[in-house]
């Protein structure tokens, strides 16, 4: 019988990644309104590569009943590339519409969940009040978070990335055989 265990290890080449990660979360907190017009057209750019390569891809499969699916699919990736990339501030701020309200909704479920969990209930609460706080103003403040709010995302994101990788390291999973 084997026995799976996990193991935390950390090396040169993650104290290297997490430091090369944490100067890039400070570099891109620095330079939020950059960080949010880049990654509108990394998304754009991404979403048309990926639709060429899928009507390329749905070519060999012709003769199989998958072709359409995949046409189609490669078809809408397409577009949606092409007019991300013509159109860069709408995608940012119907990301940010998008962000404003996953944030609303997430803060809603928690308070609600907390009304039917009695353990943590108070951390539910308060996690739920800070989401639809932060829903709210992302919401209200549309013009002004839509400039900002990506680009802190991305880069907050960034920088736990690098400071997790720095102390924590890599979990890696060992397989030991009796």
């Amino acid at each position: 019988m084997s026995q799976v265990t996990i193991q935390r290890r950390r090396s040169g080449v993650d104290v290297v990644v997490g430091i090369l990660l944490v100067l890039a979360g400070v570099y891109i907190l620095a330079n939020v309104v950059l960080a949010t017009a880049f990654t509108a057209l990394l998304i754009g750019w991404f979403a048309l590569v990926s639709g060429v390569v899928e009507l390329v891809a749905s070519l060999f499969k012709i003769k199989s009943g998958n072709f359409w699916s995949h046409a189609l699919g490669g078809a809408v990736l397409t577009v949606f590339g092409i007019v991300v990339l013509r159109n860069p501030a709408v995608t940012v701020v119907v990301l940010t519409i998008l962000a404003g309200s996953m944030f609303l909704a997430t803060g809603l479920m928690r308070v609600f969940m907390a009304v039917q969990v009695p353990a943590g209930r108070w951390a539910f609460i308060l996690s739920g009040l800070v989401s639809i706080a932060l829903g709210v103003i992302v919401l209200f403040n549309l013009v002004g978070a839509s400039f900002a709010l990506l680009g802190t995302m991305l880069g907050v994101q960034t920088l736990l990335e690098g400071l997790t990788i720095l102390l924590v390291g890599r979990l890696r999973k060992v397989t030991l055989a009796e």
